[in-house]
């Protein structure tokens, strides 16, 4: 049995994505394990404290089509099947907690950027993955 039946790699969609996925896919290759792609839509209300009295609606479903279709791409080119692929809007952190126990996943990979000094007091996403996770984590540092 391998150590890791389902794995969830969570990507950010940005031009480093690929190596978090290239990290992702020699694991399945040696293990076999089921790989699911995701990107976590942070609400765009977020990024204005909700002070705006506007509707949103419109271009939050134009960022969420945006994140399907690049996810897509990188679902066809690493041999990840379209059911493995899953967009969700929320905080990144709180979204992959969720998915991992929904779909009893045995492994994380996230990507890093190996922040120091003020940034790392602040957190980032692979921090908050880490921190109350229910299976391992792997970060993958972002070159």
């Amino acid at each position: 049995m391998a150590v890791y039946g389902k794995i969830l790699v969570a990507i950010d969609l940005t031009e480093e994505a690929p190596q978090v996925l290239e990290k992702a896919k020699a694991i399945r290759e040696s293990s076999g394990a089921e790989v699911i792609l995701v990107h976590v839509v942070e609400p765009v209300g977020y990024a204005y404290g909700g002070d705006i009295p506007m509707d949103l609606t419109e271009l939050q479903e134009q960022l969420d089509k945006a994140a399907k279709a690049q996810l897509q791409s990188y679902g066809t080119q690493y041999g990840v099947p379209e059911a493995n692929l899953i967009v969700t809007v929320g905080r990144p952190e709180s979204e992959i907690h969720r998915l991992c126990e929904e779909l009893s996943v045995n492994l994380v990979i996230v990507g890093s950027h190996g922040r120091k000094g003020f940034q790392l007091l602040l957190g980032s996403t692979a921090n908050g993955v880490l921190h109350g996770a229910i299976c391992d984590v792997l970060a993958v540092r972002i070159r």
